[in-house]
């Protein structure tokens, strides 16, 4: 009987995490950046010089339906130096600064940003919108690995980092990348119960890695931070992939 029930709270685990991933993040680019026009992109070309000094611009999005709570500042800011570290290891773009705009929301007002790169000295901005969905639902535990059993949570948050490279003298997108992670964070129902717990998988990309929070209380922010940072790092590949795709297009169109 017990086996039973444990196989129908997997199986409504299952379906809740399959439900939830059809529905993960939607992309939140335009709303900052607008939509890229299609006569534009098709007649849009590269720049030839490189590296294009670009400042990242860091924009946290809670605006998507079931969104996680937005990152705190130190922790933005965390992965902003590590998108820029990324990004920085041979990209075509080089960062050479990062910056927080306040008071930007979704649909509204966006800044002017040749303004804004004239402001900080760049010829690009890389504007990057950060956002992510959780959903937690009851689990049991193994306490010890294989031996007892004791009622807990799993929370799933799926991360989404999203950027376009923007001219600074036109303000015209010239390239845009996304980079998606999960990460999955397992707890009893009350703290100190095992030193296993709580603990983050990073599933399903590398399902046998864990993290240990380091606090009980904190454990959902370190969630989202693991979740983010892994989306950054993926999403500094992509651009570097987009880039490529796009020269070769041109390339080929000659």
């Amino acid at each position: 009987m017990r086996r039973s029930a444990n196989w129908l709270a997997s199986l409504v685990g299952m379906v809740i995490v399959t439900s939830c991933a059809v529905a993960s993040p939607p992309s939140r680019l335009a709303q900052y950046v607008g939509s890229v026009v299609p006569e534009e992109a098709a007649t849009a070309t590269l720049p030839t010089s490189r590296p294009l000094h670009a400042a990242l611009v860091v924009v946290a999005d809670q605006s998507a339906p079931d969104s996680a709570p937005v990152l705190p500042d130190e922790a933005l800011a965390r992965v902003g130096a590590l998108l820029t570290g990324e990004i920085n290891r041979g990209y075509p773009v080089a960062v050479d600064r990062v910056v927080k705009l306040d008071g930007m929301s979704p649909g509204g007002t966006a800044p002017s940003w040749p303004e804004v790169a004239r402001q900080q000295g760049v010829q690009y901005l890389l504007v990057t919108v950060l956002s992510s969905t959780e959903q937690e639902y009851p689990i049991s535990l193994f306490l010890g690995w294989t031996t007892h059993q004791q009622p807990g949570f799993r929370r799933d948050n799926w991360s989404l980092a999203e950027a376009a490279l923007i001219d600074g003298s036109t303000g015209r997108t010239v390239l845009q990348a996304e980079g998606r992670a999960m990460a999955t964070l397992d707890r009893p129902t009350a703290p100190g119960i095992s030193q296993w717990y709580p603990v983050i998988y990073l599933r399903p990309q590398d399902p046998e890695r864990r993290i240990w929070p380091p606090t009980y209380e904190g454990a959902p922010l370190t969630l989202r931070l693991v979740a983010m940072e892994q989306a950054a790092k993926r999403l500094a590949g992509n651009l570097q992939r987009a880039w490529v795709e796009q020269r070769d297009l041109e390339l080929a169109a000659r």
